[in-house]
């Protein structure tokens, strides 16, 4: 962290201002998440903005590192700074607010990135400012008073009113803007009377005090007043509000609760909304453990695709079997129940909820899904896909510029919503959210709370495909796309969604150990037991999940899982993006390599990928095996699966295969062998 405070808005303020940006929102995040109640009640907007200027810092510092690994003495320059930071907010833009936020951002960064000397003053931040609100009010749809959108005008009000002492006072401006917004924020439950009736400010409107309060520290060097979260006087009804977010927010209380953690600016407490799966199926998937037979009268081995219900589970480690009928229980067949995914925690224990702008009357039924994506378009037909989606559906936002989009609506036809983003240009990370009917539409005094569940499986998988698969057998998901690990924040927020007192995290991904197991430590000071698996391949993921037992003990539902996973050996097949040095030789771009644990062990030059994947199978069965697990990218021939089959089929006795599809995936091809 850069030293405070900054005298001019320099490359290094950019840097100092994200980090105490990251750090406040840090502290205030869960106090910003239970104040949300307008108009959807998801409990995430503090969440949504800390991963917002997550992505913020790690774009700015990013440029840092790229200068101090220069030959120049020259450091970034403010323009260089700022535009990263506005396109590290936009890429990385979660949920209504966020999106707002990262508007706010590209704003100030536009009127930053002009200033042709090094370092900006007080009047160029006013200017900034004031360009700021008024882009991001341009951005929305509908804007709607007693918002973010009004505390983000209320402060460029404020800054340009104020009066500087001296030339190049930033300090003065932004105390000036924080105060602004302060004031505003206070007025919001007189604005919108949803806030009023649940004695709340708006949390999108607190989540931008915060980070204006980190720009008053980093040009002041002090940290400013608290903020109360709680209406002051009566609620619509003429009652004063008692309502949970009221009894949280008043709780909570200046700037953020003070047994949140304070994370660094490289560490994310919190999660994401946008990940798929909020809401869980209605009923347990029973899926069931079998041990495999040997053959009988030279009876070929099965091969099984689609569903987990396929997919041979047995205790791994054990000779007889005794060991997992013990913690299986009596019977032929060990039954592997998994309880179902759960969905966020109901209004009366996180009255949350965010966006800006909506059509739907706060306490009725809105939109089924929300849709976000990153849109690569000319401008004139991003103006022709805003007319499309606002009569699509609701709380529309379009945020970006230079070819680059944030696209965020409420609909409830989202591959229309979608398909509408096609005709517009390229779409891509795409995360579509299902609220539920009757889940997130409708204030906290209307539904009852429920009662946590016992246990549930929280994973990370690599493709929708897979995805989809954990989804039917009880997993509470989190996507990671090619090149896109998810923050740890991301996870945390999974484990909360999951809504239960045992979390069992399968992070999937060797890659993932650290961030799983701080996204763990986050959620056990929560209350909530976490058990991290440290499975490295999503077929390992597949064994564990395979073998979960909800009833029995929860340390021993960890071990026969961890064993599970343990025992299944997992490569990978995919694509060398360039030319490297590997454990098996020099690979170049375009060859196929085959991974087994995680070193490349076949460098393979076959387009179909059929031979290098014969090769790495051969090897793996090579030791055992009574099962073969394949997962197929969307971009694998789907003669692969059918030439490994037969493979199996004709060279291993007593072996079963199973087949799903992985989406996109990143790699080829996944093996798991068990």
């Amino acid at each position: 962290m850069a030293q405070v405070p900054q005298t001019f808005f320099d490359a290094l303020a950019v840097r100092t201002w994200c980090g105490l940006a990251l750090e406040t929102l840090g502290r205030a995040r869960e106090e910003i998440d239970a104040i949300n109640v307008y108009p959807v009640a998801d409990g995430d907007t503090g969440t949504n903005l800390y991963l917002t200027v997550e992505s913020a810092v790690g774009a700015v510092e990013a440029v840092f590192a790229g200068h101090a690994a220069g030959s120049g003495p020259e450091g970034p320059t403010v323009a260089d700074a700022a535009r990263a930071m506005a396109h590290g907010a936009l890429i990385g833009a979660r949920g209504n607010s966020g999106t707002i936020l990262a508007q706010l951002l590209r704003g100030m960064a536009q009127v930053l990135a002009g200033e042709e000397t090094a370092q900006a003053d007080g009047q160029v931040l006013r200017l900034a400012l004031r360009h700021a609100a008024d882009s991001a009010r341009q951005a929305v749809a509908h804007p709607v008073e007693g918002t973010v959108l009004t505390v983000a005008s209320a402060a460029a009000d404020a800054a340009g009113d104020a009066v500087c002492g001296a030339a190049g006072d930033c300090g003065t401006v932004a105390r000036a803007a924080y105060e602004g917004a302060r004031a505003a924020l206070a007025g919001t439950p007189g604005q919108l009377p949803v806030l009023a009736r649940a004695g709340v400010v708006d949390a999108g409107g607190r989540g931008l005090v915060a980070v204006l309060g980190a720009l008053v520290e980093t040009f002041t060097g002090e940290r400013p007043r608290g903020v109360a979260v709680a209406a002051s006087g009566l609620g619509a009804s003429g009652t004063r509000a008692s309502t949970g977010a009221a009894a949280a927010a008043s709780s909570a209380g200046g700037a953020g609760p003070s047994s949140a953690g304070v994370p660094g600016p490289g560490a994310s407490s919190e999660g994401s909304a946008g990940a798929p799966g909020r809401v869980a199926p209605e009923a347990a998937v029973a899926v069931h453990a079998r041990e495999v037979p040997g053959p009988v009268g030279g009876a070929a081995p099965e091969t099984h695709t689609g569903s987990l219900e396929a997919h041979t589970r047995t205790v791994p480690g054990q000779a007889d079997g005794s060991a997992a009928d013990a913690l299986a229980g009596p019977g032929d067949d060990a039954h592997a129940r998994v309880e179902p995914a759960q969905g966020f925690a109901p209004a009366a224990e996180r009255p949350g909820g965010e966006c800006a702008d909506s059509s739907a009357a706060p306490g009725h039924g809105g939109p089924a899904f929300e849709v976000i994506y990153l849109l690569d378009a000319e401008d004139a037909a991003v103006a022709r896909l805003r007319k499309r989606l606002d009569a699509l559906g609701d709380s529309l936002v379009v945020v970006g510029g230079d070819g680059l989009w944030n696209v965020h609506v409420h609909v409830d036809d989202a591959g229309a919503a979608v398909e509408a983003g096609i005709e517009a240009g390229r779409p891509h990370r795409i995360r579509i959210t299902h609220f539920g009917a009757g889940d997130v539409h409708t204030t906290g005094a209307e539904r009852p709370p429920r009662e946590r569940a016992q246990r549930a499986v929280v994973a990370v998988v690599p493709g929708e495909g897979l995805a989809g698969l954990y989804g039917e057998a009880g997993a509470t998901t989190v996507l990671a796309r090619p090149g896109e690990p998810p923050a740890s924040g991301e996870l945390v927020q999974a484990v909360r969604r999951a809504h239960a007192r045992e979390v069992v995290l399968l992070p999937n991904d060797a890659e993932l150990r650290h961030t799983a197991a701080a996204a763990a430590e986050q959620a056990r000071t929560e209350g909530i037991r976490v058990a991290l698996i440290p499975t490295r391949s999503a077929v390992q993921g597949i064994a564990a999940l395979a073998v979960h037992e909800p009833d029995r003990r929860f340390d021993e539902d960890v071990v026969s899982m961890t064993s599970a996973a343990g025992a299944t050996r997992y490569a990978e097949v995919t694509v060398a993006e360039r030319q490297s040095w590997t454990m098996a030789g020099i690979c170049q771009a375009g060859d196929v390599l085959g991974l087994i644990d995680g070193d490349v062990a076949v460098i393979g030059s076959d387009v179909t990928a059929t031979a290098t994947a014969e090769t790495v199978l051969d090897r793996m069965l090579a030791a055992g095996g009574e099962m073969v697990t394949l997962v197929l990218g969307d971009e694998a021939p789907d003669t692969v699966a059918e030439h490994l089959e037969n493979r199996v089929r004709e060279g291993y006795l007593a072996v079963d295969t199973v087949v799903y599809r992985g989406g996109r995936q990143g790699a080829l091809l996944l093996i798991g062998v068990e």
